[in-house]
């Protein structure tokens, strides 16, 4: 559903043979996947381990499909994926090799209420990991009027709402990003924004993807897969075309900020 941006941050930026990129809730490894077949050599983490284990199953290949001299299987020691944060990034950095040169943080933020106070103190710690003036890549939300998977999303604040008031859907807002990079120390460089449209091949698809996002699992701890599942169907609705199909225009924003 991202691809757009992510293709449109990594060609601002010539991501490529030179990037050492790490990539701050990497999620299932999409976006570090499309870095890695550019030539860049990456590191992902994030915080939940099944999406840890499905990036890992994305980027790191059968130990016996690439044997390497003698037959023994060929690692891929530009490819790292870890459960955590920059810490865990930190430990696990070979002192031999060079810096981070690219930082990206590209699950988009503005549409719960904390997702961009947990961002500040990450982005400060990843910044110590990569070289001056590195860039730094922040993602969110567009204006709520040009984000048609806003409607479903408030589903997952209206349920969580009483309950866990910090997963509570919030509109993003104005110069967002720029503020999170100003509170962790960062550099604004230029952004861009991107059309993201969410299409899926019925409405069973799209609750399945809407909530493998991530954005649906406070709801369903503070009640039930059912309810969710109920909730997000019935905000599909003006949304289902008359094929069946699913399809909701979206607009995200991306700012570059540099490590001074």
């Amino acid at each position: 559903m991202l691809v757009p941006l992510y293709e449109a941050v990594y060609e601002h930026l010539e991501v490529g043979t030179g990037t050492r990129l790490l990539g701050l809730g990497c999620g299932s490894g999409l976006a570090l996947l499309m870095a890695a077949t550019r030539g860049a050599q990456v590191t992902g983490v994030d915080t939940d381990h099944a999406r840890v284990d499905l990036a890992r199953q994305r980027l790191l290949p059968d130990p016996g499909a690439h044997p390497g001299p003698g037959g023994a299987p060929e690692p891929r020691l530009e490819t790292v994926l870890l459960y955590g944060g920059p810490d865990e990034a930190a430990q696990a950095a070979d002192p031999s090799r060079p810096a981070y040169n690219l930082v990206t943080a590209l699950q988009p933020i503005g549409c719960t209420a904390d997702d961009a106070e947990g961002l500040v103190p990450t982005l400060r710690a990843a910044a110590r990991l990569a070289e001056r003036g590195s860039a730094v890549v922040l993602a969110g939300w567009g204006p709520p009027e040009r984000c048609a998977t806003t409607g479903v999303l408030r589903v997952a604040g209206r349920l969580t709402e009483r309950l866990r008031p910090q997963d509570a859907w919030r509109p993003a807002l104005r110069d967002e990003l720029e503020d999170v990079a100003a509170r962790a120390g960062l550099r604004p460089d230029g952004s861009g924004r991107v059309s993201c449209p969410f299409g899926y091949a019925d409405t069973d698809s799209a609750v399945r993807g809407l909530l493998s996002t991530g954005h649906f699992d406070a709801a369903v701890r503070a009640c039930d897969l059912a309810t969710v599942e109920k909730e997000i169907t019935e905000a599909l609705h003006p949304h289902v075309r008359p094929d069946g199909t699913v399809w909701m225009s979206n607009v995200f924003r991306y700012l570059v900020a540099r490590i001074p």
